[in-house]
């Protein structure tokens, strides 16, 4: 058995004018499934391939109070190519972020929300518009071994300092879990989907993913929510 990584659920206090920023920044098209929920993916993208990994937008009356600890690094193709997505970024919205990043060669961005998002200088022809899914952890090499083992997806690298996954197909972003010393308070306002393949059974692999370290969330929903062994909220949803 095995699970893998499908989207990426962003809360939002509205999720229309969120999505459609977003939508703008990736170049995506945009859906509903009703109120209060907005889809993005990659035009003609046929759900779920490992080729992309979609964005859903979830209303949410709480407030934005800290900084995420999932965020999205996007690409581009230069340095060059860098200065006009800010530049185009700013346009619809997005405003420079300082969360002490210092002298780097990315460069730190809000959404109109204030979510935390970071623009490299390369691999959009590797990866596509979003390079990477970005999780803040105390303990990289732990978090590598739980997901390494909850998905079906390729250890890249691991180090004292971050670990990074990809899809065993090698496509689409990067998963990279970041060491970092904040501490997590609070449910996550952006948080990892997860999704079986066909035939899987949903209770027996929540079952699978807490003998790894995973902890049961009892929400009254109809997937299972669970939590990794730092805490960091995702959803498993119904194989497919």
């Amino acid at each position: 058995m095995a699970t893998r990584l499908v989207q990426i659920n962003m809360k939002a206090r509205d999720d229309s004018a969120l999505g459609a920023f977003w939508a703008e920044v990736l170049g995506w098209s945009v859906s509903s499934e009703g109120p209060g929920v907005t889809n993005l993916e990659p035009e003609g993208f046929v759900y779920p391939d490992p080729v992309a990994v979609v964005l859903d937008l979830i209303v949410s009356p709480e407030p934005k109070t800290v900084k995420n600890r999932v965020h999205l690094d996007l690409a581009t193709n230069s340095a060059a190519h860098q200065d006009e997505v800010i530049t185009r970024l700013m346009k619809l919205g997005a405003t420079p972020a300082d969360i002490g990043q210092g002298d780097v060669p990315w460069v730190v961005m809000a959404d109109p929300e204030g979510n935390e998002f970071c623009v490299l200088d390369s691999l959009y022809q590797e990866t596509g518009p979003i390079a990477s899914v970005v999780v803040d952890c105390v303990d990289p090499r732990a978090m590598a071994r739980f997901w390494g083992e909850a998905m079906d997806w390729t250890l890249h690298k691991v180090t004292d300092q971050s670990a990074v996954l990809r899809s065993a197909k090698d496509v689409g972003p990067y998963l990279q879990f970041l060491r970092t010393p904040d501490v997590k308070t609070g449910w996550n306002r952006v948080h990892l989907d997860l999704r079986p393949y066909p035939g899987d059974d949903l209770e027996a692999e929540a079952a699978r993913l807490q003998t790894l370290g995973a902890t049961r969330l009892e929400l009254d929903v109809p997937w299972k929510v669970l939590a990794d062994p730092e805490g960091n909220e995702f959803c498993l949803l119904t194989p497919g």
